[in-house]
């Protein structure tokens, strides 16, 4: 029951970011830029295991993590502008953000961080 509940809200806060976004694209940009999932598996995480611990390892993973991710918002919109088709613009940011967390990780590896 536990995880049904961890579902249902996170699909309705996900959902609801969606249609917000029918009405106001700068109000759901707001929304889906807060940081939700990562504050809901936190929740999650802590309700889960009450190990602080774990929580903060998560946060400090997250915020390494972040940074890659921003390769999506930069590339994606970028492939539309030159009139790529939403369908083929989509998965080739996707791809050159997964292009850059490989990257971005075996850099951290190396350095010791991950």
């Amino acid at each position: 029951m536990h995880f049904f509940i961890k579902i249902v809200l996170s699909a309705l806060i996900i959902a609801g970011v969606s249609e917000i976004g029918k009405r106001s694209s700068a109000f759901a940009a707001v929304l889906a830029s807060l940081p939700l999932s990562s504050i809901l598996a936190m929740i999650w995480l802590y309700a889960d295991t009450g190990d602080v611990a774990k929580v903060s390892e998560l946060s400090t993973s997250i915020l390494w993590a972040v940074i890659p991710s921003f390769l999506f918002f930069i590339s994606f919109p970028l492939l539309l502008k030159t009139g790529m088709r939403f369908v083929f613009a989509m998965p080739l940011a996707c791809a050159i953000m997964f292009a850059g967390y490989t990257v971005y990780m075996l850099v951290l590896k190396k350095m010791g961080v991950a």
